[in-house]
């Protein structure tokens, strides 16, 4: 495992931080307890299944800021945001729950869970945010996630193996992030159901959707493809169909945009 960016090393030192501080709020054993007993630890929609779908589905994303663009839609609503994706056509939605440099929280993923599911819209929910335990895990199946994102780069193998499982215990979807071709080889190595391909850069948030097209001919058949970032276009979408990518995850395009269910819906249909 080669030394993470400086900019990734500062966002991981500030969750490990952040970790310490609620596991001393709330025990492990306290929220093993929450999960059997809430009514959102009902059995959780199979993220990979859900993106198996002919051409290029969508996993939209809700988020307030991030540390390339700082604040992008601060004030947006979760629960119309998440009920507007999904009504536009999004087959799943991510919703960021690092408070810090993302402005997400638990409740931001909570409110989008709750209202799409009152409304007859339930999508599964990705809680996007640096994963270092399986703490964080049961919080993401507490809280009523689907599925969880693992970063190849933030992890070693072993924790990266053993958060991988745990994820899979908890019935929770890894998806599982690589940048470039050694992540690649290690993320593999899990024969994981659920692969991410992320564009950007962490060294100087450079974003080139090529990493898609060069990483995608290495990834064996059966193994569903997310390409993450910079995704914002239709032609790009027409481009990740020729490449044989399941899936693209779509954040800033979304929330930036005056009208995001309009904007989503057409970058799903060009991705058909």
């Amino acid at each position: 495992m080669t030394a993470p960016s400086p900019v990734l090393e500062r966002l991981l030192a500030d969750t490990r931080q952040r970790l310490v501080q609620r596991r001393a709020e709330l025990p492990e054993a306290a929220l093993e307890r929450a999960i059997l007993d809430a009514d959102d630890a009902a059995p959780t929609l199979d993220l990979a299944q859900a993106l198996r779908a002919p051409g290029v589905s969508i996993i939209a994303e809700i988020k307030r800021a991030s540390p390339s663009r700082g604040g992008i839609n601060p004030d947006l609503d979760p629960e119309a945001l998440a009920c507007a994706y999904a009504a536009a056509g999004a087959d799943a939605l991510s919703v960021l729950t690092e408070p810090d440099h993302f402005g997400g929280s638990a409740e931001d993923l909570q409110r989008a869970r709750r209202a799409t599911e009152a409304r007859g819209l339930r999508r599964p929910v990705l809680r996007k945010d640096f994963i270092l335990s399986r703490y964080q895990l049961l919080e993401a199946r507490a809280w009523g996630a689907d599925a969880a994102l693992l970063i190849v780069a933030a992890l070693d193998d072993a924790t990266l193996r053993a958060l991988h499982r745990e994820a899979l215990a908890l019935s929770l979807t890894p998806l599982i992030e690589v940048h470039d071709e050694a992540e690649l080889r290690r993320a593999l190595a899990l024969n994981p159901p659920l692969l991410g391909i992320n564009n950007r850069d962490l060294r100087d948030f450079r974003v080139d959707l090529e990493t898609t097209a060069r990483l995608r001919e290495l990834v064996p058949d059966g193994c569903c493809v997310v390409s993450e970032s910079g995704i914002r276009e239709p032609e790009q979408m027409r481009r990740l169909a020729t490449w044989g990518v399941d899936a693209a995850l779509i954040g800033e395009a979304l929330v930036s945009a005056p009208d995001p269910a309009l904007k989503l819906a057409a970058l799903k249909e060009a991705g058909r």
